[in-house]
């Protein structure tokens, strides 16, 4: 796994995003609830969202705003609370 170093934390959701060889991966946690919104490592595939990164995908989204809203209702929270690391924001096509 290579790590990219971005961790962050807002309103009690903290996200992470990181690289493994196959995937781009982004991480939220909040009070024991996770998601997570994954990409090809290329990154001009769709976005999948699960609710931790090595589960099975839930749905696939073509844009990273719709997988991020499937992600905030994951954790109970309104999609303005996630907190994107810069180097997450190109996710989705």
């Amino acid at each position: 796994m290579t790590e990219n170093g971005d961790s962050t934390a807002d309103e009690g959701v903290t996200a992470r995003y990181y690289e493994t060889g196959e995937e781009r991966v982004l991480t939220f946690d909040r009070d024991g609830r996770t998601a997570a919104i994954a990409q090809n490592s290329e990154g001009y595939a769709m976005v999948t969202v699960r609710r931790t990164p090595d589960d099975d995908e839930l749905e696939k989204y073509y844009g990273f705003d719709m997988a991020l809203d499937h992600a905030a209702e994951l954790l109970g929270v309104h999609v303005s609370d996630l907190p994107v690391p810069e180097e997450a924001s190109d996710m989705g096509m």
